[in-house]
């Protein structure tokens, strides 16, 4: 027995033991709910002999056959609560195997080669992790009730779902998707063990009663019972803590193991794609896809996108040089038979987990390509921030530039009130702070909440609520004054593409750009924030003339 099999068996041992110490609680307490039943038995049963007789005894008996009986029904009702709850299901974009047969086929021969259950389905998550993840509670109404037998349906597992994040079917090949997957899939051997099975039901139970006791919106009568229902589950939780996650660790560490004979040198350098991914999404979605949510417009093709920006990442990055001559090799993503229509599906439900919004494209929420982004969105975006900016100038009472005609916009009005030392540059900023958070509140925020009726009961998010659900934040509270910066780099654009011929254009990585002759101007942060902070218009002036862009010339706002 090798060193890997012998720790492989030893990481399996202690989960089965972790999952045996959660039931043992289960079993605790269901104990607990039964001992004033099994003492009232007791005490019948003696004075039915004759013993314990006398008018006391009988009122001990029947007092304890009353807390019996209140204990009975209050441990019903929290197991009803518990065995009705529902656990929290991952937003995940389902993947049929008549849509992906090469990639079931791909998954189910890793199984085979770790000798563990294929997994029952497979789902795409708009981003950069795989997980396994079992959606059996809705069949299992026991999971949680306290009851200590085994059900057939505890004993004979369905086999979890396999949830692959998108980014990777894209930017990875086919053999580096396999390397990565084959620790992941290996967690079915541990999901299919039925006491690791029962012990996880029996956590996710209570987790769902802690959730839903929690919940707003219940009448105090209504509320109550539930209430109260998560509160025992969350005694029971706190109790089972320690156990669960010693439990997960040591089934992750046995599938780890279990996985190292399966492509273990390609897995070291998939895993370098996967921190990669990881940073070409997260650019991808706060420099790229956000701008874009907040105008009510969703990239449909985020995946194929993460292609292009973590391409762009290898380029300019001298730790990833060398990565794009693996593009060469065939994407995971013609595993799938329609990527284009997988690609906008998760596209979609980025947007609604990231920012918020309704589950089908309307009026105000349209999907937009990337030929169509420049235009659609980083021009409109530089417009309605010039707007702003001339709105808020308006209300300060700053006079226009040109008296002649003072109904047109020019970026030297902006210019001649910012320029000079102790300029009330602090004042414009805390107007345009103010006016940025009147725009947000006032805009009609798209959520979940207005998805149409027949949709409602079958949407996932319908668990979440109607805010957005940003995995981790997109973007830090910005400042008055890196407001200011941007809304006067907005109308410096405006201006260039009025009077100077540039064009909106799209960097992968950051976002919207500026292109003039074709190229990005990526220097134009420096004499903004000069005007903005410093009040020193000379940088931008010098800027303005290089690009031959014309201060006094009219701007088209939106």
């Amino acid at each position: 027995m090798s060193g890997i099999d012998v720790g492989e068996e030893l990481g399996a041992r202690a989960a089965q033991a972790r999952a045996l110490a959660l039931l043992r609680i289960r079993s605790r307490a269901l104990a607990v709910v039964i001992t004033p039943a099994a003492v009232a038995v007791v005490l019948f049963a003696a004075g039915a002999q004759g013993h314990l007789g006398g008018p006391v005894w009988d009122g001990v008996r029947w007092a304890v056959l009353g807390v019996a009986v209140v204990v009975l029904l209050v441990a019903a009702a929290v197991a009803v609560s518990v065995a009705r709850a529902r656990p929290a299901v991952s937003p995940t974009v389902p993947v049929a195997e008549e849509g992906a047969p090469d990639l079931y086929r791909l998954v189910r021969d890793l199984a085979d080669r770790l000798g563990v259950p294929a997994p029952s389905a497979i789902a795409l998550t708009p981003d950069c992790d795989s997980w396994l993840e079992d959606r059996t509670h809705r069949t299992h109404s026991g999971s949680g009730s306290g009851s200590g037998r085994k059900t057939t349906a505890e004993a004979k597992n369905t086999a979890p779902v396999l949830v692959i994040g998108s980014p990777f079917l894209w930017w990875m090949r086919v053999a580096e998707l396999r390397a990565v997957l084959a620790p992941v899939v290996a967690g079915t051997d541990s999901s299919a063990h039925p006491d690791i099975a029962a012990a996880r039901r029996f956590v996710r139970g209570l987790d769902a009663a802690v959730a839903d006791g929690a919940a707003p919106g219940r009448g105090a009568l209504r509320g109550a019972p539930v209430t109260f229902a998560g509160w025992v589950a969350r005694l029971l939780l706190r109790a089972c803590r320690e156990h669960a996650a010693e439990m997960e660790r040591c089934v992750a560490a046995t599938a780890s193991m279990r996985a190292q004979g399966v492509d273990y040198a390609l897995r070291i350098a998939a895993q370098e794609q996967v921190g990669l991914a990881y940073a070409g999404w997260d650019r991808l979605l706060t420099r790229v896809a956000l701008p874009a949510w907040r105008m009510g417009r969703w990239p449909s093709r985020l995946d194929a996108g993460v292609v292009s920006a973590l391409t762009e990442l290898s380029r300019r990055d001298r730790l990833a040089d060398g990565f794009t001559s693996r593009l060469g090799e065939r994407p995971a993503c013609d595993l799938l038979e329609e990527p284009g229509i997988a690609d906008e599906a998760t596209s979609l439900l980025a947007a609604r987990l990231f920012h918020g919004g309704p589950a089908e494209s309307g009026p105000d929420w349209a999907p937009v390509d990337w030929q169509q982004y420049p235009d659609e969105v980083v021009d409109r975006k530089w417009r309605t921030e010039a707007a702003r900016l001339h709105r808020v100038l308006d209300a300060m009472g700053v006079p226009p530039a040109s008296v002649a005609d003072p109904a047109v916009p020019t970026l030297a009005r902006v210019m001649e009130h910012l320029a000079g030392p102790g300029g009330p540059g602090e004042e414009l900023a805390a107007g345009i702070g103010a006016a940025v958070a009147r725009d947000d509140a006032q805009a009609p925020a798209p959520g979940p909440a207005q998805q149409p009726a027949s949709a409602a009961g079958a949407d996932p998010l319908d668990l979440w609520g109607p805010d957005p659900l940003p995995l981790f934040p997109l973007q830090p509270p910005r400042t008055g004054t890196e407001l200011l910066a941007d809304h006067v780099a907005a109308m410096v654009c405006c201006a260039a593409v009025d009077t100077a011929g540039a064009a909106p254009g799209l960097d992968w990585l950051d976002g919207p750009a500026l292109l003039v002759d074709g190229e990005r101007r990526a220097d134009l942060a420096v004499p903004v924030l000069s005007l903005v902070e410093d009040g020193d218009p000379d940088p931008l002036r010098s800027w303005l003339a290089e690009v031959g862009v014309r201060s006094d010339k009219p701007v088209r706002l939106v």
